[in-house]
């Protein structure tokens, strides 16, 4: 049955070359096939793809491991003879008195102790010499030379010596006293004192009886005479006034 299959399969079998037989055609097409396929399974790569090499001295370290395994057993050792030390010394009153009955002798203490001597009394000497030097600049006479000097240039300044705290107190008085003295000018004797000042201003109309800086001048009187009257006069401070000097003071 199954040689009638093959002779009924290779009748329709279609053959890329003209063949004669077309039974031996396939099966040398197949027998091709076949080795072209193990050929192509069995192809080896051109480029190697695979995994570098593992090198087991790279992972483990087989030395490290040896240092390592030396190094706890140096400390195992040692902790084992500290223990038994320990151990003996609770046991027994131990080997050692903690008893200490040396006495520190130093071999060159005279010799620092004359060094120390000698070096404390050149420093006192040096204190004393200190002490005793009279000094090059006098305080006394850099005082009196300074005086001399501020004499001196009172005598050829054109102002005096603090003029202009004294100009300030003098400007302060003059504009308390023109305030006054505009306050009662805002009045007139003609009996008619309920004019306001700004009927009677002195912006209107001149006003012989008040000078430019506020104070009241006698018609009779010439100006010089006015002024060496304000001198002689003397001045009421304010409040105000004596308020600023005691903060100056």
């Amino acid at each position: 049955m199954h040689s009638q299959g093959n002779t009924k399969m290779f009748r329709s079998y279609q053959s890329v070359l003209p063949a004669t037989n077309k039974l031996l055609q396939m099966k040398w097409d197949q027998t091709y096939y076949k080795e072209h396929r193990r050929l192509v399974k069995e192809a080896q790569p051109m480029v190697d793809t695979r995994a570098p090499a593992t090198y087991m001295h790279l992972h483990l370290k087989l030395k490290k491991l040896q240092l390592e395994e030396e190094r706890l057993a140096t400390i195992e050792r040692d902790n084992r003879i500290l223990l038994e030390k320990m151990s003996y010394i609770m046991r027994t009153r131990g080997r050692v008195d903690n008893r200490n009955n040396y006495e520190y002798k130093s071999l060159n203490r005279e010799k620092r102790q004359r060094e120390l001597l000698r070096v404390t009394k050149e420093n006192q000497s040096i204190l004393k010499r200190i002490m005793l030097r009279q000094p090059e600049y006098s305080a006394k006479k850099w005082q009196r030379e300074w005086e001399e000097n501020q004499s001196f240039l009172d005598n050829i300044s054109h102002f005096p010596k603090d003029w202009w705290l004294e100009d300030r107190s003098k400007t302060s008085l003059t504009l308390n006293n023109s305030k006054t003295s505009l306050n009662r000018s805002r009045t007139f004797n003609n009996g008619d004192r309920q004019k306001t000042f700004a009927e009677n201003s002195p912006y209107n109309k001149p006003q012989p009886g008040v000078s430019r800086g506020g104070t009241l001048i006698d018609n009779n009187q010439s100006r010089s005479q006015t002024a060496a009257s304000q001198k002689k006069r003397p001045v009421s401070k304010s409040n105000k006034d004596e308020e600023e000097e005691e903060m100056e003071a």
